[in-house]
Order: C-alpha cells, then sequence, then structure tokens
C-alpha cells in the first residue's frame, strides 16, 4: 500500500498550548461511551529480554473495531455541530481509520462515506460496511482514495474526517495513556508506534502532562518501519517533510509526511524516535502469538519489535501499545511464516548430492537425528548450473532457533554434502 499523507484541518501554530490534562480527562468520559477499557497485561519474557523489571502491553487490539482509533474518531464527531451532523462525514482510509470512523457514525447517527482502495483487504471493507458506511472503493493507491474523497467533500459539502492531524482526534487518543497510567502509575518509558503521529502526539502529551502534575517524568519512545520513517528527517529538518517511503507490512504506519500538528506534538514531547524492519515486525507477530496469545497487526507489533530488537533502554518499567488486531488471514499466514524464517525457525537447505541411489534417505536421517522436522522436499537434476554428475535438494524443515538450526547444518556438511542456507551456493 503507497504510504498515506498527512490531512490538517486544525491551524497548526501554537497547537501544543491548546491542550492540557484535563482536556484528556473530559475525552476520556466521552469515549467511555463506545469504547472498551482494554486490558494491560504484562509480559515476563519481554521483561527479560529488556532488563527492565515489567513490561506492559496496553491491549488496544481487542478494543471494539479492532484499534485505538475509535477513540479519536468518536472524539471528533461528537464535537460536530448539529448542522455539521447533517452534512454526513467523509473519510479515506484503507483500515483503521476507516473503522473507527464507521463504528461512530453509525453510534451517533451520522450519515458516513468512507473511500477505500481498490486492492483493500476484504475483512477490513466488510468490517467497515458491516458498521453502516457507505463505502466506494476508489483509487489504485492511498494517493487516488483521498483525492476521490476530497472530491467528493468538494461535491456535497461533507465534513472530512482526518486520521490523524486533529487536535479532537489527538485528545481522543491521548485517552489510551491515561488508562495505562491509572492500572501502572510506575511507568518510566512509553513505546508508541508512529505513523501519522496521532497516537503518539495525544499518548505522548497526556502522559508528561499528568507525570508533571504529579511531580515525575515519563520518557517517550516512538516508533517507526524503517521504510516509512519520516518523523527524524522532519525533525532534523525542523518542519515536516515528505520522504520516498518503501513497501512495509506495517501500513498502517506507512505514512510519508508527517502532519503540521503532530508534528509539532512530537517535537515537544517526544524523546527519542527509533526503527525496525520487517523481520523485527514479523518476529515480534510471532512472539505475541506464541507467548501472549494475542493476535496483533504489523503496525501494532512495532513496539514490542522494538523492544524485541534492543532499541529500548530503560532501568525502569516500560509499556507498549498494540494499536491494533486487524490482520488479514492470508497476510498472517505469510507474516507468520516470514517471523519463523527470520528467527531461523524454519530453514530452507539447498544441498548438492551425488546422484546415487540411497541420498534422499541418508539426508532425512541426517536430520531426523538432530530432531528437526522436514516439511517440504524439491528434489531435481535438471537445473543447468548443476554438475551432471549431482542432483539438488531443497529441504525446508523446523527447528528450535538460531543454534539447533545450525546443528543441522553442520551435521550435515560433517557428513560430506555441500549445503547452503537460503537461495544460493
Amino acid at each position: 500500500m503507497s504510504a498515506q499523507t498527512a490531512d490538517t484541518t486544525t491551524p497548526a501554530e501554537g497547537a501544543t498550548a491548546l491542550l492540557h490534562l484535563d482536556d484528556f480527562e473530559r475525552a476520556l468520559n466521552t469515549v467511555h461511551r463506545v469504547t472498551r477499557r482494554t486490558p494491560l497485561e504484562t509480559s515476563r519474557y519481554l521483561a527479560e529480554v529488556s532488563g527492565a523489571p515489567k513490561v506492559y502491553l496496553k491491549c488496544e487490539n481487542l478494543q471494539r473495531t479492532g484499534a485505538y482509533k475509535l477513540r479519536g474518531a468518536y472524539n471528533r464527531l461528537l464535537g460536530l455541530s448539529e448542522e455539521e451532523r447533517e452534512r454526513g462525514v467523509v473519510a479515506a482510509s484503507a483500515g483503521n481509520h476507516a473503522q473507527g470512523v464507521a463504528y461512530a457514525a453509525r453510534e451517533l447517527g451520522i450519515k458516513a462515506t468512507i473511500f477505500m482502495p481498490l486492492g483493500v483487504a476484504l475483512p477490513k471493507l466488510q468490517a467497515t460496511r458491516n458498521y453502516g458506511a457507505d463505502v466506494r472503493l476508489e483509487g489504485d493507491n492511498f494517493e487516488g482514495t483521498l483525492a476521490a474523497a476530497r472530491q467528493f467533500v468538494e461535491d456535497t459539502g461533507a465534513v472530512f474526517i482526518a486520521p490523524f492531524d486533529h487536535l479532537a482526534v489527538i485528545e481522543g487518543q491521548g485517552t489510551v495513556a491515561l488508562e495505562m497510567l491509572d492500572v501502572a502509575p510506575d511507568i518510566e518509558t512509553l513505546v508508541v508506534a508512529i505513523g501519522g503521529g496521532g497516537l503518539i502526539s495525544g499518548v505522548a502529551a497526556a502522559a508528561k502532562l499528568q507525570a508533571e502534575r504529579d511531580g515525575r517524568k515519563i520518557r517517550v519512545v516512538g516508533v517507526q518501519s524503517a521504510n516509512t520513517a519520516a518523523f527524524q528527517p522532519s525533525l532534523e529538518a525542523g518542519e515536516p517533510v515528505t520522504i520516498q517511503a518503501r513497501p512495509t507490512i506495517a501500513d498502517g504506519i506507512a505514512v510519508a509526511r508527517p502532519g503540521d500538528l503532530t508534528f509539532q506534538f512530537v517535537q515537544k514531547y517526544v524523546d527519542e524516535i527509533v526503527t525496525v524492519t520487517d523481520d523485527d515486525i514479523a518476529k515480534a507477530i510471532v512472539m505475541l502469538l506464541e507467548r501472549t496469545k494475542l493476535v496483533v497487526e504489523p503496525a501494532g507489533a512495532a513496539g514490542v519489535a522494538a523492544i524485541l530488537a534492543g532499541k529500548i533502554a530503560s532501568v525502569g518499567p516500560i509499556a507498549t501499545i498494540l494499536s491494533g488486531g486487524n490482520i488479514d488471514p492470508l497476510l498472517l499466514q505469510r507474516v507468520i511464516g516470514h517471523g519463523l524464517a527470520a528467527s531461523s525457525r524454519y530453514l530452507k537447505l539447498r544441498i548438492l548430492l551425488p546422484d546415487i541411489p540411497g541420498q534422499l534417505v541418508r539426508t532425512a536421517s541426517i536430520v531426523a537425528s538432530k530432531n528437526a522436522n522436514v516439511v517440504e522436499v524439491l528434489h531435481t537434476r535438471h537445473a543447468t548450473e548443476l554438475p551432471i554428475s549431482d542432483v539438488e535438494l531443497e529441504l525446508h524443515i523446523e527447528t528450535r532457533g538460531i543454534e539447533h538450526g545450525q546443528e543441522v547444518v553442520e551435521a550435515l556438511r560433517e557428513a560430506g554434502y555441500t549445503v547452503r542456507v537460503g537461495e544460493r551456493y
């Protein structure tokens, strides 16, 4: 999916001075009309990995609509005038923002029109329609979808609901932090994924304003996909800049330019920004499935990915937000496979064998002797790069991790075979 661009509907000058702690507290009362107070779980495994005494996981993947976005959408829509409500609302989104706006609009009796890209995942499309929105498929990428939504606003006068760059949206998203600190006031470091910056703006502002009131400090670390990391160059430039985004599995945080408002909040309240790779994210999704039994989408796992990758330094308790769980089952299947491979739990071995009977059985016996499991086999003698007296055996095997995989490879090599891990010799 193409990276998204910001939409600003509130003047940017002095934006951070316009929100106070009581604004977030009022927003919390507002959003609780429709949202769940999602659980704040702990992970002993992540605490061991990070060296922190505790690691908390805020499970917004269990929120209504499957993501935190409902908070900001409802807070924004509730603030519309009667005249604006009668005009209806419109949004452009390929996922969580679409569902948040659709759900909030249904609860408030407002007509919602949602523009989504032609290639949107079927579960997200169906969920948005089930919430009562008029869904229109336009554009091969997000830019085309956004253009169609803007044209609709121009033609009909409907109110455009920005995904992140609006004070009411930021207020709503910040309620996540208040819930977390209410349950775990000992949190010292908050780790938050960044796309356009709506979530981290609200969370960082609310957390730091509350910490200031309580006479203590709290650290906020943002996490971006390495392929769409627009905030660091923007902070260095002193203003939002547009980057050339590359594809990422974390499409929920694939934003090519920070919002004008959110840039100011990040500049003021966020202490550090780190990046994670798609491999890091895939490992985090697998870890969350195995260790916590939670299904989390790639963008929602970015904070955990940063902790697993050793990029979060903290001597006190750490907390991160599992910001969404709306992942297409087909993508989840691919991500699990990729995550297992990235963790060396799933290996592809290419082995040169002499073209004589019994070699396939011999190699399988060696793998079995190391308690590894063969899940797929390809045997060929027709590749042009092979010596005429050899064949190639491709084995896909499951292992317990890096060390176990190395044991299998070494056992095959000690038996006299030429072995490569991956695609080439």
